[in-house]
């Protein structure tokens, strides 16, 4: 009997030859910020995931905090993307946009004329953390910078970041991705303003949990209206420390309530991201049983999985597709390998990030 994780599946109004899920990975190899051949080349490779879930894909540029990073705020990236996502259907595959705003990772250099970065306060990002944009350097080199001390935005400024992602979301329609993800993980925009430490509002985005989850549900329910909430997905990272996060005491509690919030909604899916950076604890299958008994809907888990715990997490129905990442970057065919199990190939950690075709497109299939 075939094992679940390699048979089909309904994701919203969109059907997956399998459960296997290619994680959103920055690659930086796109200057201009718009997708090209070479982008569709990378993803047409990995076409045989179930679904691809684009890298991080900037709604604006104030979103921004890496160079070389494709975005879709422009008619230019949106027929970048299309050249991307025609590439993909011609090989049976599905790919959703992640749409993204950093937040206060970002730096002066990426803005829209050097203003500061944005975010729900003007907490700074630690320069002992480990935590950099990703900038053109006045030489013109390439490099890291710790972020730029950010602005708390103004009451008013809030909607236009939902109108960003509104917009953006049917862009990403507009260039033929089959849905979108919004990236409400990992320690960026979204998250900043969920976290109580990084946000210490007053106003109707700050102090209780519903306030602080407002703007990612004004964000939902804007997409969804635009595009239909089938077509829409969430990234999520209850455990996460990377960027400067700080534990809180209901980090739980406040996930939870998104679930119960996104259930309403009838989404795509919920992304869980458990991605042990930076000191972030592992996830407990307890915490993701309650998360799936909230949420009620199709649920992805990305996180160092291997095919065992994969198999074994979807056959106790505690998730219902399995994301990988890093092993898709130097296995194309990761869906063939893990199904004959064929060894998989190891990535060259140097070329994860800019350069061209090495590292990126020249890794070989199984023979």
């Amino acid at each position: 009997m075939t094992s679940k994780i390699f048979q089909p599946f309904d994701l919203g109004d969109t059907q997956l030859s399998n459960r296997i899920v290619m994680a959103p990975m920055t690659r930086a190899r796109n200057p201009g910020c718009v997708a090209n051949a070479l982008t569709a080349t990378y993803y047409a490779q990995r076409a045989s995931a179930g679904l691809i879930v684009s890298e991080g894909t900037p709604v604006s540029q104030q979103g921004q905090g890496y160079i070389d990073v494709p975005g879709i705020w422009s008619q230019e990236q949106v027929a970048g993307w299309k050249v991307v996502t025609d590439a993909v259907h011609a090989q049976q595959g599905k790919i959703f946009a992640q749409l993204w705003h950093v937040g206060r990772m970002s730096h002066t250099s990426l803005q829209p004329n050097g203003a500061d970065p944005v975010s729900a306060s003007t907490r700074p990002v630690a320069s002992n953390s480990k935590s950099y944009a990703f900038i053109y350097r006045e030489d013109g080199t390439r490099g890291t910078a710790e972020p730029s001390p950010a602005r708390a935005l103004e009451t008013e400024e809030v909607p236009g970041i939902v109108r960003d992602f509104e917009q953006a979301a049917q862009r990403a329609i507009d260039a033929g991705f089959d849905g979108i993800e919004i990236h409400a993980a990992n320690g960026y925009l979204f998250e900043q303003f969920l976290n109580p430490i990084t946000n210490d509002r007053v106003d109707a985005y700050g102090g209780s949990l519903q306030n602080r989850a407002r703007l990612i549900l004004e964000t939902v329910d804007a997409v969804t209206a635009r595009i239909g909430s089938r077509k829409v997905g969430i990234r999520l990272a209850p455990n996460n420390r990377q960027f400067d996060m700080p534990a809180y005491a209901e980090s739980e509690a406040s996930y939870l309530y998104l679930a119960e919030e996104l259930a309403k909604r009838e989404l795509a899916y919920v992304h869980l991201n458990d991605n042990h950076a930076n000191g972030s604890p592992d996830m407990s299958e307890t915490f993701l049983a309650a998360f799936k008994r909230t949420y009620r809907g199709t649920v992805i888990l990305a996180g160092k999985l291997t095919l065992e715990r994969a198999t074994r997490l979807i056959d106790q129905a505690l998730i219902d597709l399995a994301a990988f990442g890093q092993p898709f970057i130097a296995n194309p065919d990761l869906v063939a390998r893990l199904q004959t199990g064929a060894p998989l190939a190891s990535p060259d950690r140097d070329t994860y990030y800019g350069g061209g075709a090495e590292g990126y497109t020249d890794y070989p299939v199984a023979t």
